[in-house]
Parts: C-alpha cells; sequence; structure tokens
C-alpha cells in the first residue's frame, strides 16, 4: 500500500449504510439498487443513511483500477430513430471530451420501465453522472442514483418529484411563435398533431398554442390529435385531418417525425389542395422544403445539460438549476 493510499479514508460500506438505517444488508442492497418492491418508508432511510455517510455504490471498482473503464457520463435517451438525439449527444460530447471523460449512450424505448433498467445498470457500471430524456412521470426513483453520488441531470423533459437539475426549452413560447404565425397568415382552422400526450413538451406547445389561439376564436381544439409517435401514425392523424367536411388549412406538427409523416402524406396530394404545414425542430430536409419551424439549439442544450453535469460533479452542495431556453420561429415561406 502506499502512502497516500494509507491516507485516503476507508469509503463508507453498504453494511455501514444498512447499520445505520436498522435495516438488513440484503434490504439496503435492493433499495440502493432501484428494486421495485421496497417500501417507500424503507427506500426513504436507507437513501438518508447513504447520504449522511456519502456512500458511493461501486460494482465496478476492479475495472477502474484496472484502467479498463474511463470516467463516463451516461445519456438515455427516448428514441434512437429520432435526429433529435444524435444533436443532443453530439452537444453533450462536446463539452465533456476536453475535460477527459466519455459518453454512453442508451436508449428507453419511452418505456419507464425500460429507463428505470437503465439507468440503474449505468449506475451499476460507475457511470459518473447519468443525463436522462425521461419517460417516467415520477422521478423519484432517482434519488436512489443521487444517493450513490452519482449526479442526475433531465434534459428536454424536466424533473418531476425529486430534486435535481434540469435543461429544458421555452415549449410555450415555441406554441406561441407557431400559432401567432398561422394566425398573422390568416389561418383560423389550425390542427395540431402532438406526440404522446403525456409528454411535458406536447402539453406546454399545446398550452401555448392555445394562449393565442383561444382568444382568436380559432377552431383548433377539435382538431387536435396526439400520440403520433412515429412516421406512420402522423400519416394517420394527416388522413384523418384532411377528410373532415371541413378540413384544416394549417397543420402544425409536433416533433421531426410527425413533421416528415406529414410530408409524406401531402406529397401525394395536388401542391394547390395542400394545407400550410409548420414543423417543430428543424431537421435538414426542412430547409430544402422551405418548411416554416419552431426550434431550439438542441447541442446548445445537450452541452448546457452536460456542464450541469460536471458542475454538480464538483460541487454536489451547489443549488439545483432548471435552465429554460429559448425557442425561435424560422420563417421560409
Amino acid at each position: 500500500m502506499t502512502r497516500s493510499d494509507a491516507e485516503q479514508p476507508a469509503r463508507p460500506t453498504l453494511a455501514q449504510v444498512a447499520e445505520r438505517a436498522g435495516v438488513s444488508l440484503k434490504t439496503a442492497s435492493r433499495a440502493l439498487g432501484g428494486e421495485s418492491y421496497v417500501s417507500e418508508k424503507t427506500l426513504a432511510v436507507v437513501l438518508d443513511a447513504a447520504r449522511e455517510l456519502d456512500y458511493q455504490r461501486n460494482s465496478a471498482a476492479s475495472l477502474l483500477a484496472s484502467g479498463r473503464l474511463a470516467d463516463s457520463i451516461g445519456l438515455i435517451t427516448g428514441d434512437f430513430t429520432n435526429p433529435f438525439y444524435s444533436a443532443l449527444a453530439q452537444g453533450i460530447e462536446d463539452e465533456i471530451r476536453p475535460r477527459g471523460m466519455h459518453l454512453s449512450v442508451t436508449n428507453s424505448r419511452e418505456s419507464a420501465e425500460q429507463e428505470r433498467r437503465v439507468a440503474h445498470d449505468l449506475a451499476d457500471r460507475q457511470t459518473k453522472a447519468v443525463i436522462t430524456v425521461s419517460a417516467m412521470p415520477d422521478h423519484r426513483d432517482y434519488a436512489s442514483l443521487q444517493a450513490r453520488g452519482i449526479p442526475v441531470v433531465f434534459v428536454d423533459r424536466p424533473a418531476e418529484q425529486v430534486e435535481a437539475d434540469s435543461v429544458v426549452f421555452d415549449n410555450r413560447e415555441g406554441g406561441r411563435l407557431a400559432a401567432r404565425h398561422l394566425i398573422d397568415a390568416g389561418h383560423r382552422r389550425i390542427a395540431f398533431i402532438g406526440d404522446y400526450a403525456w409528454l411535458p413538451t406536447y402539453r406546454q406547445r399545446m398550452a401555448g398554442m392555445g394562449d393565442v389561439l383561444d382568444p382568436a376564436g380559432s377552431d383548433w381544439r377539435e382538431l387536435l390529435r396526439a400520440d403520433a409517435h412515429d412516421v406512420g401514425s402522423s400519416r394517420a392523424c394527416v388522413r384523418e385531418l384532411l377528410a373532415l367536411a371541413h378540413p384544416p388549412t394549417a397543420i402544425v406538427a409536433g416533433n421531426n417525425r410527425i413533421l416528415l409523416g406529414a410530408m409524406e402524406e401531402l406529397a401525394e396530394m395536388p401542391a394547390s389542395a395542400r394545407p400550410a404545414v409548420l414543423g417543430f425542430d428543424d431537421p435538414e430536409w426542412a430547409q430544402v422544403l422551405g418548411i416554416t419551424v419552431v426550434t431550439g439549439d438542441v447541442e446548445a442544450l445537450g452541452r448546457q445539460a452536460a456542464r450541469l453535469a460536471v458542475a454538480r460533479l464538483s460541487d454536489r452542495s451547489r443549488p439545483f438549476e432548471n435552465v429554460v431556453l429559448p425557442m425561435r420561429l424560422i420563417s421560409r415561406g
């Protein structure tokens, strides 16, 4: 043993956490491992004990000691097919790579249960911090990661029921920007096709559109469509809307995948018969096709999330931050 090793205080052990919490070693392990059948009361006691002792689970210690596992930050995305997430990952990597860290990316497929599993898997692999685009309606499960000394940053979708850093777009203002643009262009029957209805991005964008369209007397509530998570479901929504006795004169697509589905469906119609289209997000092909969009800087979103994670690693006592980045309208005719 070197002198520097001898001078370092011993790491708190799981047995010490269990003793302080007054539970068995097995119960403490289950609580910190995120197993769902631990009672909320027991979980709270174990997490408090882990925080007090500054305990950090270290199942990958041997790999770290051998140099085979570099410092990493884990990113949990919602859907690998969505180009939004590649831009987000690029922003995070640009921020952490100069610091000697690398990015591990995994996918929840918008499943709360899968997200829970991959989050704890990242933690067990000694990920330094976790950045998540969360599919969970309640984020209290992440408290067990925080108790193990692993910062958690919520990106694109804010933290719910847990204190944590987050960085999101101003989606409500984005909805207002879209609605004002279409109202100013003379539209009143405006359809909005959104992603899953439970998503905060959908709810905020819809609320922002309502801020503008409801006072204007627009017929739009009956033209709302949700749960269009992929291209096929977006196309089905467009077909349904165009089949109405009074179809919309404009369609707002809630994200880039919905926009792609809408454009594929409308491509089969004569140009003179197509409704106007406005999209959220700005895929490269939107500029080529001259589509007006409301968007934010996704790489900046990722860079800011990475900064919050790194800052939390440096100072775990700093106040939690909720950073809101602006959205802008890009008018292309």
